[in-house]
């Protein structure tokens, strides 16, 4: 069975800089797509950055150049690197694999339980 585990948030300064790691079990990351979205109360699921089986990373535009996914090896976990981070980026993330290349939510087949992250302005 598919599980993952988030871990790394916390409470942070605006400027500052955390990093998440989703870490699996039950298979190898490279048979899914993997992906990190977060989500406020009140507001749907957004999507924040992914990676490919083979390893291309996209980012959505609110994190560009602020955030990136990463991942060692296919058995190591997928890490969020937040930088430069904004009141506007508190919220509960959640890592989340699937077996296509999307941004959409409903894509996803398997979720963690979500980690918060809070940013003090």
């Amino acid at each position: 069975q598919v599980q993952l585990v988030e871990s790394g948030g916390g409470l942070v300064q605006a400027g500052g800089s955390l990093r998440l790691s989703c870490t699996p079990s039950g298979y190898t990351f490279n048979k899914y797509v993997m992906a990190w979205f977060r989500q406020v109360p009140g507001k749907e699921r957004e999507f924040v950055a992914l990676i490919t089986r083979s390893g291309s990373t996209y980012a959505a535009d609110a994190v560009k150049g602020r955030f990136t996914i990463s991942r060692d090896n296919a058995k190591s976990p997928v890490y969020l690197q937040m930088n430069s981070l904004k009141a506007e980026d508190t919220a509960v993330y959640y890592c989340a694999a699937a077996v296509v290349d999307s941004i959409e939510a409903l894509s996803y087949n398997f979720w963690g339980q979500g980690t918060q992250v809070t940013v003090s302005s």
